[in-house]
């Protein structure tokens, strides 16, 4: 399994890149898995519900199943989320981060406007179409899902 991580300021348009990603890179038989950074004060399970409750009674993990879906809930106090994805995703070839710029993922910068991460943090490559000061020697990608996979699969994925 590998994994990279895809950076950029709020609205820069991390989320609907990758939703136009996703789809190219299982249409060239990879399995694809994400994980999106949030703050802190975001709750992912529902007050109140019963997965939440467990919770709050002290489970460790509690799985939320039906026949069409699963959700995994758990609380930890500062694991790694390298760790996390090791374990619940290992069996994936290629997990997507959204987020995570201080994680020791490699790193693409999807940008679209103020001062470009690239250059403070390093990074793989810059996706845009905007004009931007990107260092020298940093590939700069079109917004084009096939010749960002095709980057994937040359530069992480070692195809």
């Amino acid at each position: 399994m590998k994994a990279v991580a895809f950076i950029g300021h709020k609205g820069s348009g991390k989320t609907t890149f990758l939703c136009r990603l996703i789809p190219v890179l299982r249409a060239r038989g990879y399995r694809v898995g994400t994980a999106k950074h949030v703050g802190p004060e975001v709750e992912p399970d529902t007050p109140g519900k019963d997965t939440y409750r467990h919770r709050e009674a002290g489970a460790e993990r509690v799985l939320l199943y039906s026949e069409a879906h699963g959700a995994l809930f758990w609380d930890h106090e500062g694991e790694d989320v390298a760790a996390y994805i090791h374990r619940y995703m290992s069996d994936l070839d290629l997990v997507l981060l959204e987020g995570f710029k201080s994680e020791e993922f490699p790193k693409i910068e999807v940008y679209r406007t103020g001062e470009p991460l690239a250059g403070r943090i390093p990074v793989l490559a810059v996706i845009t179409e905007h004009r931007a000061r990107i260092p020298d020697g940093i590939p700069i990608l079109p917004p084009d899902p096939e010749v960002v996979a095709d980057f994937l699969e040359s530069e992480i994925l070692g195809e």
